[in-house]
């Protein structure tokens, strides 16, 4: 919005002809979201408590300490997240970017998709909500709209190519087969941080380390000059995704703040689904989808430990972990809550450092 209303005006008021940066619309958004968040926070999850009563419903089994420490804790707090990151994005963007309409797409319409799960628990008062054979279908609906947008405005030369990381000029063209590769992409991250929502302030902490990453590396893909400079994609347009990622970032360390041990508010599917899809259909605009399973490798992590788990115990009838995602099988093992949450902080840190390396490192 000021890019439009102010940026024109800027040959007549010259201090208006900030508005044309994208590190300076991105630092705007990192601010609107966190103000947001703390404005509206408290607010909002008194709204929540107020509604939901008992909150969020407890997995039987999962840790027992879980039914004493969360029990009463509201659910939906994802919500927040969505409504700070959509006002700055709408604030701070170039609204003409199409890349900015089809993450912001994928954004909210998987966070009504996870909204909707989370209200099902609640009004069911179990932890089951949605079938994961409906959530995979309105996903991929969701997921297919929006790439259609994406592969219809991305350069032809890199419609359906995937960077290879650590390797100058190096890309795979996957021909059709990129559409599953892609769908895979956006439904895979986007689960792959909700199986890592079970601790307070793990993925929340965890998605804004990557986001910090992806505020780099969009505005670097999108920049011709630093482009051909750090031999990746060039790919026009993708730059003004800095500023969603910047909101995310905002949005992230704002409900962290209420989300951190002891939480007073979980951000539920409603959050966790809409943030590892927004990842996921950043990192498929920007050419960057193996280096996000770099950056991302605590989502990748836990979500391995689930399946391996499921398809070790289908086959032997015993088990791999004490309790999968991972996290809980720490949890079993006597770790402490914060412990496994600044540990799984520094992993994701480090991977997070590991992935931004491979743009220099080609």
């Amino acid at each position: 919005m000021f890019y439009h209303f102010l940026y024109p005006y800027a040959p007549i008021f010259q201090p208006f002809n900030i508005f044309r940066y994208i590190t300076f619309r991105t630092g705007g958004a990192i601010l609107t979201a966190l103000l947001i968040s703390f404005i509206f926070g408290p607010k909002f999850i008194r709204w929540l408590k107020s509604k939901q009563g008992e909150g969020q419903p407890i997995r039987e089994d999962g840790p027992a300490s879980h039914l004493v420490t969360k029990k009463g804790t509201p659910t939906m707090g994802g919500g927040l997240i969505l409504f700070a990151i959509s006002f700055s994005v709408l604030l701070w963007a170039n609204l003409t970017d199409p890349y900015i309409w089809s993450v912001l797409f994928v954004t909210l319409g998987f966070g009504i998709l996870g909204s909707i799960d989370d209200y099902l628990k609640l009004t069911k008062r179990n932890s089951k909500g949605l079938s994961g054979r409906k959530k995979l279908v309105y996903q991929g609906l969701i997921s297919s709209i929006a790439l259609i947008l994406i592969l219809r405005v991305s350069p032809d030369e890199l419609t359906t190519i995937v960077s290879i990381p650590f390797f100058k000029n190096i890309g795979l063209d996957l021909g059709w087969i990129f559409i599953p590769f892609a769908l895979c992409v956006m439904i895979g991250s986007s689960n792959a941080v909700n199986l890592t929502d079970g601790l307070d302030g793990l993925a929340i902490g965890s998605v804004m380390i990557a986001a910090l990453c992806f505020t780099l590396i969009t505005y670097l893909v999108g920049n011709h000059v630093f482009a051909n400079y750090l031999q990746i994609p060039y790919v026009s347009g993708a730059g003004e995704l800095a500023v969603i990622c910047g909101a995310i970032v905002g949005a992230s360390l704002g409900f962290l703040w209420f989300n951190a041990p002891p939480a007073q508010v979980f951000m539920g599917d409603t959050g966790s689904l809409a943030l590892g899809g927004a990842l996921g259909t950043i990192s498929i605009i920007t050419k960057h989808e193996l280096v996000l399973s770099i950056i991302g490798g605590l989502f990748v992590l836990e979500a391995v430990s689930v399946i391996l788990q499921v398809g070790y115990y289908k086959m032997t009838k015993k088990r791999i972990f004490l309790m999968a995602p991972i996290h809980h099988h720490f949890e079993k093992k006597g770790w402490t809550e914060q412990t496994i949450v600044i540990r799984f902080w520094i992993i994701a840190t480090t991977l997070a450092l590991i992935g931004l390396s491979t743009l220099k490192l080609r």
